[in-house]
């Protein structure tokens, strides 16, 4: 059953990785046409040279096959399709949405993995709300609520062991991308970045109000390969699986509570 926090206030979408002052991390930012990343791999340039690639392949494969672009629901895989396509579209398939809806974290997976080949121990990859990440230390995922003055903020703090793992969200009240719902925040935990970003896109397409938090949260606990999932709508959230830690960010203030 969703397990639900009704005094734990959320809105809107934004992923962040935070660290201590000490922490050697590093984070770059790499935008490539409409898509904003943030980076921390001692292998940059190989993670920035596979998002250009992977974006050419698949920018060459729409345009082949537009409606694949425009879909709200699973197609069938066209042959010949590359790595980028067969991955959304196995993610599509699995939860019921358009091949579109898994395109940012697959292209974050896809950039991790290189910088990963390419000898680095330890990489980060956001992608507008979508993070794959392989840890050597601990970290703590910051899932933000747009304007700080609204709540109080969350966490997922991650040990390395814990990792690689994708942590998905969409939102249908921030962010660039198509969203059928008004949910405020949904973030999935998955080790695929095409099945979490999936996922919650799918989710917050139907979240429209409180009321419609624990249906949701019960479909997403029904797709196989979710590790586990946070839904914020208003003043409610809620969580099924298995997250890790979750950890306030900041005080909250008084006002907020």
């Amino acid at each position: 059953m969703p397990r639900l926090h009704p005094r734990l206030p959320l809105r809107g979408l934004c992923l962040d990785v935070l660290t201590m002052s000490t922490d050697p991390r590093v984070y770059r930012e790499f935008v490539y046409r409409e898509a904003r990343f943030r980076i921390c791999c001692s292998h940059f340039d190989a993670v920035t040279a596979e998002i250009i690639e992977q974006r050419e392949i698949l920018g060459r494969f729409l345009e082949l096959h537009p409606a694949i672009q425009a879909a709200f629901a699973p197609l069938p895989l066209p042959d010949a399709a590359p790595e980028i396509t067969r991955r959304m579209h196995e993610a599509s398939q699995t939860v019921g949405v358009g091949p579109m809806a898994a395109v940012a974290g697959t292209v974050a997976q896809l950039a991790a993995e290189a910088g990963l080949a390419a000898g680095a121990e330890e990489v980060i990859v956001e992608n507008g709300g979508d993070i794959f990440l392989k840890l050597t230390a601990p970290a703590t995922v910051g899932l933000y609520a747009g304007d700080a003055a609204i709540g109080a903020s969350l966490g997922l703090a991650l040990a390395p062991e814990e990792t690689p793992l994708a942590i998905c969200s969409s939102s249908g009240r921030m962010g660039h991308s198509t969203s059928l719902g008004a949910c405020d925040l949904v973030t999935v935990v998955a080790t695929s970045a095409a099945l979490a970003d999936a996922a919650a896109t799918h989710a917050a397409n139907t979240v429209r109000g409180e009321a419609d938090v624990d249906a949701a949260l019960a479909v997403l606990a029904e797709i196989p390969g979710l590790q586990g999932a946070l839904i914020a709508q208003g003043a409610r959230v809620g969580t099924i699986g298995r997250l890790p830690q979750l950890v306030r960010q900041r005080p909250q203030d008084p006002a907020e509570a």
